[in-house]
């Protein structure tokens, strides 16, 4: 089989952002305790009018100009959202619409947090395998718009943005070394939107309130189990990839938490020079984040040929994954 590799990377986020100082403003918190619990300063929010096929398109467009590639090279699209334009056409299908990317096949992957690695993990499989050439993975979330603003424990965290990376065989030792994905559907409850599935419809026997269209999260059991399964994730792939946790240059890990990421560091005994951080000006992009992180990195000069670098991260579901790759 063929190894893969990301060829080009691309990021965008909103032109918006909303301060700690504005959440100050519509719900009983502070700065302080904002920046001490989570690490967050500021997040990015989109217009009304924009949708996450919209963020999408414009973080391809960092992509397809790093990987010198046009829409028409692309065999396969893949969003990971869980904040998808319409529950009928797929994200995706919209975004190779609105792209032109007449020669690709689509689909969306619901898997939170998590959702951006599961899309590699596919597309990785697709390009090893021979299936597919160039598939453009996607991260994207318009959290805004599922986030309850008098909510001061969830609103405080989210904000919106999408990543993107193209995905091709590799023609040298570069490419995905490993990937791992794992989920736990009895712990669902624990961070989960209650209305607009067939479950419980929404506008539907008596289930009107807008606040049920709302994430709605345990904070304190996320925490502990995001803590441990993030940094046996990134175990895993080491011992999958037969590297040492030493050899990993550059952990770039989901931005929910400050403290959530330096408990996966130590996990791995890194460094905190070896970990890409954004959360202070993004907040929790869910599936957006380890993209656009990846793509920040990428532009900073902090990934070099050769590097080993780690992406995890940890979402409802309850999902969680990672992924090895030599830069």
């Amino acid at each position: 089989m063929a190894k893969a590799k990301i060829i080009g990377t691309g990021a965008y986020a909103p032109e918006r952002i909303l301060t700690n100082q504005d959440l100050e403003r519509m719900v009983e918190t502070s700065d302080e305790w904002i920046r001490t619990r989570t690490g967050i300063v500021e997040r990015h929010i989109a217009r009304d009018d924009e949708d996450t096929s919209d963020m999408c398109v414009a973080a391809a467009a960092g992509a397809f100009e790093s990987a010198h590639l046009t829409p028409a090279d692309i065999d396969l699209i893949i969003v990971g959202t869980v904040t998808p334009d319409y529950r009928l056409p797929s994200t995706a299908c919209v975004i190779q619409q609105k792209l032109g990317a007449v020669n690709a096949a689509t689909m969306d992957v619901v898997a939170a947090c998590a959702g951006f690695l599961h899309g590699l993990s596919i597309a990785n499989a697709y390009v090893s395998g021979g299936l597919y050439r160039r598939v453009l993975v996607f991260g994207s979330e318009k959290l805004s718009s599922i986030t309850n603003y008098e909510d001061r424990n969830t609103c405080v965290l989210f904000g919106d943005g999408a990543g993107a990376a193209i995905v091709a065989p590799s023609d040298d030792d570069s490419g995905i070394i490993a990937t791992f994905l794992k989920s736990d559907g009895r712990l669902g409850d624990l961070l989960a939107i209650s209305a607009g599935g067939t479950h419980m419809p929404f506008g539907r026997n008596g289930n009107n309130d807008p606040k049920l269209t709302y994430i709605r999260m345990n904070g304190n059991e996320i925490f502990k189990h995001a803590v441990r399964q993030m940094g046996d994730a990134c175990m895993k792939v080491i011992e999958m990839g037969g590297i040492t946790p030493e050899q990993v240059s550059l952990l770039i890990p989901h931005q929910a938490n400050m403290r959530i990421i330096k408990a996966t560091a130590e996990r791995l005994k890194l460094p905190m020079e070896k970990v890409f951080l954004n959360i202070e000006r993004y907040g929790n992009t869910s599936s957006a984040s380890v993209p656009i992180a990846l793509d920040e990195a990428v532009r900073a000069g902090k990934v070099k040929k050769g590097d080993y670098i780690i992406g995890v991260a940890f979402g409802g579901g309850l999902t969680w994954g990672a992924a090895l790759i030599r830069w």
